[in-house]
């Protein structure tokens, strides 16, 4: 195991996973303890400026996405980037198999990341999903699910890369729960710097009185009213 990789696995670990189980339980997401220090962060938002790093940009105006811009990695991702993800899998993973045990679907994730993977590419997802994402003043990110294919994994990640409220202001992270025969239930986090937030893709598991029920859920980013905002999402499946 590299030192990046051993450092990753360490500061993922410190997390109290118990208690992000429970959060996303309740809300559809949960924070994470610090994951990234201030100087990855800096230079991971730095390595938007490296466009042979990535294999595609995005534009989300030309897209009706909303307004800024993101960009997916190629397959050789940063080491941290691909550490992060490594070291994230396994404490997903759980969760994930227990909210599909909930709802009485298949749980077709296995224990390695790699032979998940591996099951993406067959079934013609082989690109890339990890995104850097850049917002500057105005710009926002509409209300969305992130599935990419048949295959997907029910949870993903973003960490903060910059300081919210020292260099940007706004941009907090939306969460939008569509729940049966009742309002939407709405919830906003503003990301801290090299900390994670563990989030469903598209729906979680919610108690009625039949049983079980899957809640539709959307997530996006409020409007940037100030600076300049990075993210790193890391994402479980790869795309078709």
């Amino acid at each position: 195991m590299t030192r990046t990789a051993d450092t990753v696995r360490r500061r993922v670990a410190a997390t109290d996973w118990d208690a992000v189980t429970a959060e996303l339980d309740v809300h559809g997401s949960a924070p994470t303890g610090p994951l990234l220090t201030p100087d990855e962060c800096r230079d991971l938002a730095a390595l938007y400026e490296k466009p042979e790093l990535f294999r595609t940009t995005v534009d989300m105006a030309r897209h009706r996405f909303g307004s800024g811009e993101y960009r997916y990695f190629t397959h050789e991702p940063p080491a941290l980037v691909a550490a992060l993800r490594a070291a994230l899998y396994p404490r997903v993973l759980p969760v994930a198999r227990d909210w599909a045990a909930r709802l009485g679907r298949p749980a077709p994730w296995p224990d390695s990341l790699s032979e998940w993977l591996e099951r993406c590419h067959r079934a013609g997802q082989d690109r890339s999903a990890q995104i850097l994402l850049r917002y500057t003043p105005g710009d926002w990110n509409a209300l969305h699910r992130d599935v990419f294919g048949e295959l997907v994994f029910p949870l993903q990640v973003v960490v903060g890369l910059d300081a919210y409220g020292t260099d940007y202001t706004g941009g907090e992270f939306l969460m939008v729960e569509q729940r049966p025969r009742a309002q939407s239930r709405g919830t906003s986090t503003a990301l801290r710097q090299g900390h994670g937030l563990v989030f469903t893709t598209r729906e979680r598991p919610v108690r009625t009185r039949r049983g079980w029920s899957a809640g539709v859920m959307r997530h996006g980013v409020s409007t940037v009213r100030s600076g300049r905002r990075h993210a790193l999402g890391v994402v479980f499946h790869d795309a078709a």
